[in-house]
């Protein structure tokens, strides 16, 4: 069954607390964001890796763990690209991405999930290292995405550690305060 396509604006989570994952990334310091991607890269891995059937959909039109965890390691491949412009070009706009298309075209379902586990975790690896690397004016810099919304490096980090741990949520019902829900 397809999956109808996410037309949520998320990026009030910059500001403020997820209700659904319970993450508040913007009370986090910049500090702590590296550690963030990693701690989430690593429940991601061991998701993947771990017991159950990742490929299996738990509903009709909800992607898989496996899915997901597609999306994941492509969304930190596409941050850390999107930094890359934000941190070398003055005022970027990002070229479009279509998250949807792209499980479709990359048959998300069909990949191995001890390869997309490594390969999120190798990825998240390079995104927390960039983000340890950042200082002072890099905060700053800002560049757009394709449907106009405007982001600072600062705030597109809080949006894709957001990201990684709403998903997380969604594979494995635990709020980013470990209480579960349901």
């Amino acid at each position: 069954m397809a999956i109808g396509p996410d037309t949520k604006d998320w990026t009030w989570v910059i500001g403020r607390p997820c209700r659904e994952c319970g993450l508040d990334i913007a009370t986090m310091p910049r500090s702590a964001f590296a550690g963030l991607v990693r701690a989430s890269a690593a429940a991601w891995c061991a998701v993947l890796t771990g017991p159950g059937n990742v490929r299996q959909r738990a509903m009709p039109g909800v992607w898989s763990t496996l899915e997901y965890g597609c999306h994941v390691r492509d969304v930190l491949e596409l941050t850390n690209y999107r930094l890359r412009l934000m941190l070398s070009i003055d005022e970027p706009c990002y070229p479009a991405w279509d998250q949807d298309a792209i499980v479709i075209t990359e048959r998300y379902a069909d990949q191995n999930p001890t390869a997309v586990a490594a390969s999120l975790c190798d990825v998240a690896e390079v995104v927390s290292a960039r983000l340890e690397r950042l200082s002072g004016d890099d905060w700053n810099r800002a560049g757009t995405r394709d449907d106009g919304a405007r982001f600072s490096v600062e705030s597109f980090a809080r949006y894709n550690i957001h990201d990684m741990a709403h998903h997380l949520y969604d594979v494995t019902g635990t709020r980013y305060d470990g209480s579960r829900t349901g």
